[in-house]
């Protein structure tokens, strides 16, 4: 069964084929479908996001969509960047400048750490049926960057059970404590049960 997952991020991608890989999934991208439309995302959560992006693809493509929306929410920060994590600086998809502005917000208000999770709300459509699933991983923030690994805040974050940071874990790792891994086998669970 054809699959499009709803990203160009490689990586993403990967964590995918990986799971889906012994459920007889082919998973296609948005590059391998040549589907470049800019979706605007305007959902006021990460589950009416995730809706918006797989519903525009599946519109188009007559195909199976999984499309994703994810976060990190800062509990000092009352859940913020929260939805608007990739655009948090006010700069669309610029990791450092959204760190750094997480940084700078946090020693505004004399804290070096926060209590802090990150999100991933999935969707999948296939013929007008909806289902979606939401995954976390709690832990915290600290106002400094660790590690190199990942991308986005994964050099900020420290999952709970760790003491550093997603930034400095290897990517299996990383990937079987995930939120998007936590979403995706809630997904799994409905769709191969």
């Amino acid at each position: 069964m054809d699959i499009i997952i709803a990203t160009s991020n490689q990586g993403k991608l990967r964590e995918y084929k990986e799971m889906l890989e012994k459920y007889s999934v082919n998973c296609l991208s948005l590059k391998d479908i040549n589907f470049n439309a800019d979706i605007v995302e305007d959902g006021v959560s990460f589950k009416e996001n995730s809706y918006i992006k797989a519903k525009a693809i599946a519109d188009i493509t007559n195909l199976p969509v999984i499309a994703d929306d994810s976060g990190l929410s800062v509990d000092a920060l009352n859940g913020l960047p929260g939805i608007y994590s990739a655009r948090f600086s006010s700069l669309e998809h610029n990791d450092k400048a959204n760190r750094v502005k997480l940084i700078d917000e946090l020693h505004k208000l004399g804290l070096t750490e926060s209590p802090a999770h990150f999100t991933c709300a999935i969707t999948y459509i296939n013929k007008g049926d909806v289902i979606q699933t939401e995954g976390y991983v709690y832990g915290k923030v600290i106002d400094q960057e660790i590690g190199t690994n990942g991308f986005g805040y994964d050099s900020m974050f420290i999952p709970e059970g760790y003491d550093i940071t997603v930034g400095e874990i290897d990517e299996d790792s990383k990937n079987n404590i995930s939120h998007r891994h936590n979403a995706l086998i809630k997904l799994i669970e409905v769709l191969f049960k």
